[in-house]
């Protein structure tokens, strides 16, 4: 198990000014400084483990598998580590060498086991997406290229081409699944150029296959992926085969993913199916709408953006739940009335409304039950109620939001 890394007091100075910017309950502040105590050194030391191949594998917490897009999104919280502590740079490609080897072994798989064995078979676009995204982030923050191995390559292009086989999952996948809605075969649709999912980011099965959220990542992720093959691989036939897809994804979500709501205007839907049936909601887990400039796909101010935003946090989203110490998003995947710390982080996250940052800094704050760590989600009218005492996507995710930020 490594070992735990050293605090950076800036990320408190930063936290603190937030708070006392905004004339927030003093209280509430050194319960945050004891979240953000626990968080920043939990994945590091509890989660992240050197296994004998020289690979890291990273739990998701309380579950002893790997889930590629959980342990992306942790990871995440400690690539600028990586520009000083050579531990965090041998941590992190580990990590990258390990999800390469994963996708390899089964690309529709979304989880796996420490001796290299699927736990998990649910097709879910965003499991492909976020190695991407830490592999990309790590070479972008370090300007280191050895994460980039031949075996990566092979690794990449087989992505780009299951991508592509969903894009047209019709004709050309053989996926299945006993869990989908509908049957093996999934609920109906038509053809958009959007990219067949499954499931969900919360793993639960989707409404209707074309996932929004998860298709704007991967607009976002396939040019990475175009700019690692054309500057790393010098592979222009690939470059272009990724951003051509980006192209195309994007352009279907902007066609088929935006509807009209009554005192909202144009909103993009959750999901859609290209036979003209939108859901219109949101759900915490990431990618999600409200990520949308999170993950990069536009910028905060968009006026599409901000209209979704106030409908995905109003009582008109059906998984937006309020309660006497909190409010926000929750998710099917767990009981109805819980909100997920790890929707209101993108909420602040995304926010530009100071008052709006400290109002849910306030609420993260409430939802400490004395352990000083973020569950998976909580009641808003009684935070003694959680799932998942140790969860390290949100723990992490904390550490980001008390990170000075450069977008929204």
């Amino acid at each position: 198990m490594l070992q735990p890394v050293r605090r950076q007091s800036v990320l408190l100075c930063v936290v603190l000014f937030a708070l006392l910017a905004v004339s927030m309950s003093p209280g509430d502040a050194p319960t945050l400084w004891k979240i953000y105590n626990n968080a920043i050194n939990e994945t590091y030391s509890k989660h992240a483990i050197v296994e004998p191949d020289g690979t890291t594998f990273v739990s998701s917490g309380d579950i002893d598998m790997e889930w590629l897009r959980d342990s992306s999104a942790v990871l995440l919280a400690y690539i600028d580590q990586a520009r000083t502590k050579p531990e965090i740079r041998s941590m992190l490609r580990g990590a990258i060498e390990r999800q390469g080897r994963y996708i390899e072994i089964d690309p529709y798989a979304n989880a796996f086991t420490a001796d290299y064995h699927v736990g998990e078979r649910k097709f879910e676009v965003d499991s492909l997406l976020y190695p991407i995204r830490l592999a990309y982030e790590y070479w972008r923050v370090t300007g280191d290229t050895s994460a980039f191995t031949p075996a990566m390559r092979k690794t990449y292009a087989l992505v780009l081409r299951v991508l592509r086989d969903e894009q047209h999952h019709a004709t050309r996948s053989h996926y299945r699944s006993a869990s989908l809605l509908g049957g093996d075969d999934g609920m109906p649709f038509g053809y958009t150029g959007m990219i067949w999912t499954g499931f969900r980011p919360s793993d639960d099965p989707a409404q209707f296959p074309y996932n929004i959220p998860q298709n704007m990542m991967a607009v976002v992720e396939l040019e990475h992926l175009s700019a690692i093959e054309k500057q790393v691989y010098h592979d222009e036939r690939l470059a272009e085969e990724a951003w051509g897809l980006s192209v195309q994804v994007h352009d279907a979500i902007e066609r088929y993913g935006i509807v009209f709501v009554p005192h909202y205007g144009r909103i993009y839907a959750y999901e859609v199916d290209g036979l003209g049936h939108a859901n219109l909601m949101d759900d915490a887990n990431v990618p999600s709408l409200l990520s949308a400039p999170y993950i990069g796909y536009l910028d905060v101010h968009d006026s599409i953006y901000q209209a979704t935003r106030r409908f995905v946090l109003s009582p008109n989203d059906p998984y937006y739940y309020q309660g006497k110490d909190a409010a926000g998003i929750g998710s099917a995947h767990t009981p109805r009335g819980y909100v997920w710390p790890l929707s209101l982080i993108v909420e602040a996250l995304t926010s530009i409304d100071p008052a709006e940052k400290a109002r849910v800094l306030r609420y993260l704050a409430n939802s400490d039950t004395g352990s000083h760590v973020l569950h998976e989600s909580f009641d808003p009218n009684d935070p003694a109620h959680f799932t998942r005492a140790d969860f390290a996507w949100p723990n992490a995710m904390f550490t980001e939001l008390s990170m000075p930020q450069s977008g929204a």
